[in-house]
């Protein structure tokens, strides 16, 4: 469905129900449900409308094996209408994550790595010569508009012996670009309370929920000093589910101590796409229906505070005259399985279904479903 349309009798997640009129692509008027008209009409009755779900932690390099999927996979056709990659690529290969990005139905944005090799290897800050300070900042200078922030995977796996050494040129080519941080986190060294004391304002944490013995929270589930120091500061937290990186039992302590999160994210790939636990973002979403957290503080998670982040509040908002970016989805009654991280199953009663999104003046229906 194309050039001029009407989405009929949607609701937003207030429940206020309406219809949103788009004409080339834009929004030309909300109105009253029954009012709006256009050419075509798409019944939306039961049907929720946000502005477009944006994912803050996606891999969508597929060349790069197993870190890597096809952008419009973990995209339009996951109701989500933005995407921003974590790091897939560094100096060498930003070029072509871009360019494939302005072939694809979804809005592509991208963390660029600080390891100039980016994931084509999985320990790609081991060698500190791979970390070339120039060639990022050329990158940065070439595709500013595409690039958001810098990404170091501060764990083990990945440092090996350079241990906090990465994290801390990647602090300093921070304040060199004014770019912010994501920074990942995982099994030690090194240790969380060397990591996250060197991240400022608006530097994000992304897998702020994992589960493994170097995370975030204590044995009785309270939340360690240097985290609730980093809250205190502005430093974002971000999901980042992944395969390795959500436990329910963390994410229930972080509930109970009112360590929310800023942004839901996926960290999805065509591994754990297929094969679980993360399988789509309306997946993810629905475990955190499951947590407790009100459809409205869950959507806003991946629309409003996502936008916010990125400086671009055109993208979390539904708008007369702004460019239609609209992620349709409903509630459905369960039961559903879902498992986090650690293999934990838990029963969903109500799931979060995506149903179609609106982007580049085009209504497209989903395919993928929770």
């Amino acid at each position: 469905m194309k050039d001029s349309f009407v989405l009929r009798r949607v609701k937003r997640v207030s429940g206020e129900e309406i219809d949103i009129v788009i004409e080339n692509g834009v929004i030309a008027a909300i109105t009253a449900p029954g009012e709006g008209v256009a050419s075509q009409i798409y019944d939306g009755s039961g049907t929720y409308v946000s502005s477009g779900w944006i994912d803050m932690h996606v891999h969508a390099f597929p060349e790069f094996h197993p870190y890597g999927d096809e952008i419009d996979e973990i995209g339009v056709r996951q109701g989500v209408t933005t995407i921003v990659d974590a790091g897939s690529c560094g100096a060498d290969r930003i070029a072509d994550l871009i360019r494939s990005g302005e072939q694809a139905k979804t809005k592509v944005l991208a963390f660029l790595n600080i390891s100039r090799i980016g994931l084509l290897r999985i320990d790609e800050l081991s060698q500190m010569a791979w970390i070339d300070r120039e060639r990022a900042k050329h990158a940065i200078a070439k595709f500013g508009d595409s690039i958001v922030g810098l990404k170091a995977r501060i764990s083990r796996s990945v440092v090996g012996e350079s241990g906090i050494e990465p994290l801390r040129i990647a602090r300093e080519l921070s304040e060199e670009t004014g770019l912010p941080l994501m920074v990942h986190i995982g099994s030690a060294p090194p240790d969380i309370r060397e990591v996250i004391p060197l991240l400022a304002r608006k530097d994000i944490i992304t897998h702020y929920l994992n589960g493994k013995p170097n995370n975030l929270f204590d044995a009785e589930g309270h939340p360690l000093q240097v985290l609730t120091d980093a809250v205190a500061r502005g430093v974002h937290l971000d999901v980042g589910h992944g395969t390795a990186s959500f436990s329910f039992r963390v994410a229930e302590a972080a509930k109970r101590q009112d360590i929310e999160p800023d942004t839901i994210s996926t960290d999805i790939y065509r591994g754990n796409r297929l094969d679980g636990p993360v399988y789509s973002m309306a997946n993810v979403l629905s475990k955190f229906l499951l947590l407790g957290y009100s459809l409205q503080e869950i959507i806003a998670m991946v629309t409003a505070h996502a936008a916010a982040w990125l400086g671009k509040p055109e993208l979390g908002r539904i708008q007369a005259g702004d460019n239609a970016n609209l992620t349709l989805f409903s509630l459905e009654n369960g039961p559903l399985v879902l498992t986090d991280s650690e293999g934990e199953r838990r029963v969903a009663e109500q799931v979060i279904q995506a149903k179609g999104v609106v982007a580049n003046g085009e209504l497209i229906e989903c395919e993928i479903r929770a």
